[in-house]
């Protein structure tokens, strides 16, 4: 009996030494952007916090690529629809009825132009949401309702946010006593402030009203904010400090270390994405440096010419008859690139459905 024990306890802890290692293996598999693991569409713990991601937008706020772009700009709202867990058939029928809307001279066929055209409408609604949402935003951060924000007010809201005492931390930036954060923190507060004055229209008042704060959290919806945001990212990358990027610039990884063959497969993706984007999209005169000027046409959701240029890339995707278009049964069959979902049997029922 004894025996026996003894071998069931060395095989328990021969598992558990297993599994902890493939633990550790995991936690070390970073993911290149981490947009590609978080839940699609997923608030923020803190959503006074400016979010890292922004639908319709090219880029992150911290310089990776958008991997959800093609379906925020494809499927608008109804992202939150397609499932990979849904019904095939239901996704099936969905998607035919986006074909049916993009098809705007009911052709039977989607050329650039109208896609170019629904781009621009799915960007506008995820435009529309973000100021939905930031009236929500703004009420909790705008205590006594005066319709103006300042930048105190904000600070114990978000702090209040990260579990401090909301009181405490009024009264001690009122009598301007030392809060004791921890370094992080203070790193984040102190990028906040600097994006905060940003946002704050000339004349400044050191106040943000509500379209101000919607400019703070979404900078999308501003000029100024948009020459912001890229200015960050620029100043990021740029390793020599000319202001100006270049491909090995661009495609130099983010610190971290690699320490498995999953990381590095991780890597070796994320370097070749943005070789391509940076080559094909984002260089536009193609003399291998991207300026500032340059990174905010690309970064700006509401320019036709890359909206253009962008359905022409969906259209290219799936056109295997080389037509320039697009019929119904190659975006059912390229279905996991418009819409993050893949269609089983997607011919099936097509012409009855349709």
């Amino acid at each position: 009996m004894a025996v026996s024990q003894q071998v069931w306890c060395s095989r328990s802890l021969l598992v558990a030494s297993l599994l902890l290692c493939y633990a550790l293996l995991q936690a070390h598999a970073r993911p290149a952007n981490m947009s590609s693991v978080k839940e699609k569409n997923a608030k923020d713990e803190n959503e006074i916090m400016p979010p890292d991601h922004l639908n319709g937008m090219k880029m992150e706020m911290d310089g990776h690529l958008n991997k959800d772009f093609h379906q925020e700009v494809f499927l608008g709202k109804e992202i939150e629809e397609f499932d990979e867990d849904s019904e095939p058939r239901r996704n099936r029928k969905k998607l035919i009825d986006i074909f049916t809307k993009v098809d705007f001279n009911e052709d039977k066929s989607v050329s650039a132009k109208e896609m170019q055209r629904w781009i621009m409408e799915k960007t506008e609604e995820h435009f529309q949401e973000a100021v939905r949402e930031n009236k929500l935003s703004f009420r909790a951060v705008d205590p006594d309702k005066d319709g103006h924000v300042t930048w105190d007010e904000y600070r114990v809201k978000f702090l209040a946010s990260k579990g401090l005492n909301e009181k405490e931390v009024a009264e001690k930036i009122k009598h301007n006593e030392d809060l004791k954060l921890d370094e992080e923190t203070q790193e984040v507060l102190e990028s906040l402030k600097d994006r905060w004055f940003q946002a704050d229209n000339p004349p400044a008042d050191q106040l943000l009203n509500e379209e101000e704060f919607l400019s703070f959290l979404h900078p999308e919806h501003s000029r100024g904010m948009l020459k912001y945001m890229v200015k960050e990212i620029v100043r990021d990358l740029d390793q020599d400090g000319d202001k100006k990027l270049t491909l090995s610039e661009f495609i130099s990884l983010p610190v971290g270390t690699v320490e498995n063959q999953q990381a590095q497969d991780v890597d070796d993706e994320w370097v070749r994405e943005r070789k391509k984007e940076f080559q094909d999209v984002i260089d536009a005169n193609g003399d291998a440096i991207v300026t500032m000027d340059e990174l905010e046409e690309y970064m700006d959701p509401m320019n036709e010419y890359n909206a253009l240029n962008e359905a022409k890339q969906m259209i290219a995707v799936a056109d295997e008859n080389q037509n320039h278009s697009l019929e119904l049964e190659e975006i059912l069959k390229y279905s996991e690139y418009f819409t993050g979902s893949k269609l089983m049997d997607y011919a099936r029922n097509v012409h009855e459905e349709f």
